[in-house]
């Protein structure tokens, strides 16, 4: 098993965090593990991107070409990376800001409206944990057990209280994740 994934979108979307609490729940499951952020200078409001790579096999090298799946939050995200998606992969993205949805044919696309459902819950801080609900449902490579660790190891401790509102919302991103083809 070897899953390259890339999560890319705004800076302040949670995306780094994103990655991290894979990174961690792969960890917690013995996997051998990748986790290479990258941002530019503006951060907050840049684009932002993440690669992540989980594997039962060792881990030649964090660089990644293509990808097994691409979670997109933003437009030009998805400009840039929709393409490095291998063929027969899998692109889930936000419809929010999205002008021009996914074309490609020779992926599967999914669907995962995490802003409006994280504005619903009024907290938009849990927006990044509703789309990484809609990845695992889609992709259950880590199990839910070792992703509450993740995020309890990837969480400064005087946030812990903010954990089970995270755990819900990625319960919210299973529930709405919809295949578009």
């Amino acid at each position: 098993m070897k899953e390259e994934i890339i999560i890319a979108g705004f800076g302040g979307q949670g995306v780094l965090s994103m990655g991290k609490i894979l990174a961690y729940s792969g960890l917690m499951q013995g996997q051998e593990v990748s986790w290479m952020p990258s941002y530019g200078p503006e951060m907050r409001g840049g684009t932002a991107n993440v690669s992540v790579i989980l594997s039962d096999q060792r881990i030649s090298s964090p660089i990644i070409q293509k990808f097994d799946t691409a979670v997109i939050l933003n437009q030009q995200s998805l400009d840039k990376f929709e393409s490095q998606v291998k063929p027969g992969g899998v692109l889930i993205y936000d419809p929010n800001g999205i002008i021009h949805p996914p074309t490609r044919t020779d992926i599967k696309i999914y669907r995962v409206a995490a802003a409006e459902a994280a504005s619903k819950t009024g907290n938009m801080k849990v927006f990044n944990m509703v789309v990484l609900g809609g990845y695992l449902k889609v992709k259950p490579i880590v199990s839910i057990e070792n992703v509450k660790e993740g995020l309890a190891h990837s969480l400064p401790e005087r946030l812990h209280k903010l954990i089970p509102a995270n755990e819900a919302a990625i319960k919210i991103g299973m529930d709405i994740v919809e295949e578009v083809r």
